[in-house]
């Protein structure tokens, strides 16, 4: 593709009906108009040629252990039908990790809470919703613990039942918590677990959709942000982390300054194919961990990564077994 005008760039779109391009990673360069589509450059002869990474959305390449921004994955159509099947999503989803890639943290978690906050009122999200099973297990009456021993702080998500699903009751308890580490004038570490057989496999499902002012649910959002007060722990805070670990269970915790995790521990951003983006910092948080190119290709996979490539990333600093 060379040299589209204005009109001709309109297509490349979710609205358009072209909301993905799968070009040649070598020969490709991005056009001077505007386009939406999410680009995906391909290295098929594994020989990682030089590129402009900022070009593109996701660098594909069949080289095996690629170097980053690269992702060692030859199934580029498998991930264009993901974007085609929620293009609002995807193309939103890149759009948001292009805008914020260098923009400060607290800058980039109102971005993608605007941008999540639109996805919540579309289209691709209801058709989800409205095939989605809402079942939970009563909420525990402490869904988040909190222990203090002399100057570490350990806070323990508390709900096994549900498999430390983030409801509302838990991640206000959470920011509660994490705000008054920052307050408290002692600086004490803080230790961020969960209970039972994993960290936390994402926000509570039942609660999805619930909010009726979308508006408000974004002032909210932002104003208790778990992954901002987690941040400006600095080096204070550490995430242990084990089994699964989905969408906000992994999107918070990524903004950590220390995150370890069990060999047992698995990754996983579902968000696309519910025709939304992440809602709990991930396209900040783990977009500085690991680059937007590959949180790009997390979301449009929606494939787990183990705690070995999570290590490679960089979502992790080391894997450790639990104490």
């Amino acid at each position: 593709m060379t040299g589209p005008d204005h009109l001709d760039a309109d297509r490349l779109s979710a609205p358009g009906g072209q909301p993905v391009l799968v070009v040649d990673a070598a020969g490709w360069r991005r056009p001077k108009v505007p386009i939406q589509a999410v680009v995906i450059g391909v290295d098929r002869e594994g020989l990682l040629p030089a590129v402009a990474a900022d070009d593109f959305d996701l660098l594909l390449t069949i080289a095996p252990d690629a170097p980053h921004p690269w992702v060692s994955d030859p199934q580029p159509e498998r991930l264009a039908d993901a974007a085609r099947a929620n293009p609002l999503a995807a193309t939103i989803a890149a759009e948001v990790l292009r805008l914020t890639a260098e923009r400060p943290l607290a800058e980039a978690l109102r971005i993608e809470s605007l941008a999540y906050s639109a996805l919540l009122g579309g289209g691709e999200f209801a058709r989800w919703r409205d095939g989605a099973r809402a079942e939970a297990s009563p909420f525990p009456p402490e869904p988040l613990a909190i222990a203090r021993d002399g100057d570490r702080i350990s806070l323990t998500l508390n709900d096994p039942a549900n498999r430390n699903a983030i409801s509302a009751p838990m991640r206000d308890a959470l920011y509660e918590a994490l705000a008054n580490a920052l307050d408290d004038p002692s600086a004490p570490d803080v230790l961020l677990q969960g209970a039972g057989k994993c960290f936390s496999t994402g926000g509570l499902i039942a609660e999805f959709g619930s909010a009726r002012d979308l508006a408000e649910a974004h002032a909210v959002r932002t104003l208790h942000s778990c992954a901002r007060a987690l941040d400006a722990l600095g080096g204070r805070g550490t995430v242990q982390l084990h089994g699964a670990c989905v969408g906000s269970g992994i999107e918070i915790a990524a903004a950590a300054h220390r995150r370890t995790a069990a060999a047992d521990a698995w990754f996983q951003l579902p968000e696309i194919r519910m025709g939304l983006i992440p809602g709990a910092g991930g396209t900040a948080t783990i977009a500085r961990a690991i680059g937007r190119h590959r949180t790009l290709w997390m979301l449009l996979s929606a494939k787990r990564i183990g705690a070995r490539r999570a290590l490679e990333w960089g979502l992790i600093h080391a894997i450790e077994d639990r104490p």
